[in-house]
């Protein structure tokens, strides 16, 4: 059983989503209504030909009854290919708004969410899931709320012939539904829920390799790899044949109930001839009637299907919606120009384990400051703060003297910005790649940032026409040139504090003057923190903080620290900055 609180906010989402197509609604009521409407009156038809031929009447008559009859069939057709196309057009818009709001949904979300869910897991909650609910929003009015009117409206029919056939077949079709919407309703809800976490663990496996393909191949791991799949395809069969047997169970059901019903027509239909009180034309509407109750009664069973696969994938759904992120939001707003920067006794830790202890740095508004230690001391960890991606588990940390806890993350993020390593690029024009979207910012500014930190020639080399709309091809770019490609994007926001983790690989001579020049460029008049890999990079920062285990085990001006021979840092400089970060 489905809990009553979960049922309510189901409904919910289901108002929410198709409630904003009433138009589309009133007319799919109308053609509904004029599709079982012609469903009832055809049989008639019939019994009135089949009455007409045994008395003999002649053939003018009864070929006006043939044509009447085809073209009632027809229009039937025509009113239920219309009710289907408008329904899954209602479903579509719907469940597309439905995706939309998951996806911006899963973009508020705090880091940590992302970091304990694969992308492959994501895409499928939010296309897969989805997916599954298109065909119930879609028929749900015509295969449900259809076909219970033409139920009802077989009986009163039936029922106005001759009121024996009537209770007869109301207790055959009660039988039916209670069997249907009783114990069978959610005999299979549990497997579906299992087939769809299933797959969504299958497509995070396959995504997590298929991004990793150059380090499986050149690894050997192919194998490893092959039969990780292969469990992962074990264990989505077996959750889908105990799906499949619960769907077996209603199809057995259906069927005895199916033959239950004819039997009954033609005992019913044959007791009510041989007393006189039908006619032989009446015994086939009798029959041609309980025929057309099955089809009802069988898009029960099917909607019951989809409907057990639905509730399965709205309660992940609805799992997805009720997660709420870590980080709540502010309300305050930050300052314009070089964010100061203040940790205040901040420790924080992903899990129980703390991974930074204690750290009170305080960087004033316009100065950078390098942040050096090996792997594992808490360099990313303490950048990811000043970003807001994670609250501190202790401690605050602000940005021009306000508690990020206080301030909108709009303005965080519009006042502070990360520039990374790994370069994301998007399947989309040069402009769009640059801008993150942003129509706002005009093409001149855009051409002007690119030739300030030297990929004007770059540029010009992708169009002849206007290359800032050509296609990013994200093979085309070098490591220095993608790494040119972010600066750009920070200039175009204009931050007040910047996090760069510098790009630790090799560059050509040419392009790392270029970078060089750039973060030049980047860092004047805003406030830096750098994780610094190279010596010309510290060079340039006002102030050192070195790191190890997550505390500090020094911090102070740059060029103070480097002519004390006593200090951490100046044995850096000594030993070279690469061999002692690694030792």
């Amino acid at each position: 059983m489905i809990p009553l609180r979960a049922r309510h906010r189901y409904l919910d989402l289901f108002a929410r989503y198709v409630a904003p197509e009433w138009r589309g609604l009133v007319v799919l009521g109308i053609l509904i209504a004029a599709s079982i409407g012609l469903q009832l009156v055809g049989p008639q038809l019939l019994r009135q030909f089949i009455d007409s031929a045994i008395k003999g009447a002649d053939v003018d008559a009864l070929v006006r009854i043939a044509i009447l009859f085809v073209v009632i069939a027809l229009g039937q057709q025509v009113a239920s290919a219309l009710a289907t196309y408008l329904g899954e057009s209602i479903g579509w818009v719907g469940t597309n708004a439905l995706r939309a709001d998951l996806a911006l949904h899963c973009l508020t979300l705090d880091l940590g969410f992302h970091k304990a869910r694969t992308p492959g897991e994501l895409i499928e909650r939010i296309d897969g899931d989805v997916t599954a609910l298109a065909g119930f929003f879609s028929r749900f009015a015509v295969n449900v709320l259809g076909n219970l009117v033409l139920l009802i409206g077989v009986l009163v029919v039936v029922a106005l012939e001759d009121w024996r056939a009537g209770v007869a077949l109301t207790v055959f079709a009660a039988f039916g539904i209670a069997l249907f919407l009783g114990p069978l309703r959610t005999i299979a809800v549990g497997g579906w829920r299992r087939v769809r976490e299933t797959a969504a663990q299958t497509y995070g496996f396959l995504g997590e390799r298929l991004g990793g393909t150059e380090d499986i191949r050149s690894s050997g791991a192919e194998v490893h790899v092959l039969n990780g799949l292969a469990l992962h395809h074990r264990e989505w069969l077996r959750s889908r044949r105990q799906a499949m047997f619960g769907v077996g169970l209603i199809w057995a059901a259906t069927i005895v109930t199916f033959a239950v019903g004819n039997a009954l027509a033609f005992a019913v239909g044959g007791w009510l001839w041989t007393m006189g009180a039908i006619t032989v034309g009446t015994v086939y509407l009798l029959f041609y009637y309980t025929a057309l109750l099955r089809r009802p009664i069988d898009a029960f069973r099917r909607e019951l299907e989809d409907m057990q696969r639905a509730v399965a994938s709205l309660g992940r759904i609805d799992q997805l919606l009720q997660t709420r992120s870590a980080l709540v939001d502010g309300q305050q707003t930050l300052p314009d120009g070089p964010l100061a920067v203040d940790l205040d006794r901040v420790s924080f830790g992903y899990d129980a384990e703390l991974v930074l202890h204690d750290v009170s740095v305080r960087i004033r508004a316009g100065r950078v400051l390098g942040i050096l230690g090996r792997t594992g001391s808490g360099k990313t960890t303490l950048a990811r703060l000043l970003l807001r991606f994670y609250d501190p588990t202790t401690g605050v940390v602000r940005l021009g003297g306000i508690d990020l806890r206080d301030a909108s993350l709009d303005a965080v993020r519009s006042h502070a910005t990360l520039v990374s390593q790994d370069v994301q690029l998007f399947h989309a024009s040069i402009r769009e790649n640059l801008t993150f979207f942003d129509d706002s910012i005009d093409d001149a500014r855009i051409e002007a940032v690119v030739e300030r930190i030297g990929l004007g020639t770059w540029l010009r080399r992708q169009s002849a026409i206007d290359p800032l709309r050509a296609s990013m091809s994200a093979g085309g770019l070098s490591a220095g040139e993608a790494q040119l490609l972010a600066f750009a994007r920070v200039f175009l926001r204009d931050p007040g504090l910047i996090v760069l983790d510098e790009a630790s690989s090799r560059l050509d001579p040419v392009t790392e003057r270029h970078v060089e020049r750039a973060i030049d460029e980047l860092l004047a008049d805003r406030t830096a923190v750098v994780i610094a890999h190279r010596l010309a990079t510290v060079d340039r920062c006002d102030d050192i903080l070195v790191l190890a285990g997550g505390r500090v085990i020094e911090h102070g001006p740059r060029e103070q620290l480097a002519a004390d021979p006593r200090s951490r840092f100046s044995e850096l400089l000594r030993v070279g900055l690469e061999e002692a970060v690694a030792s």
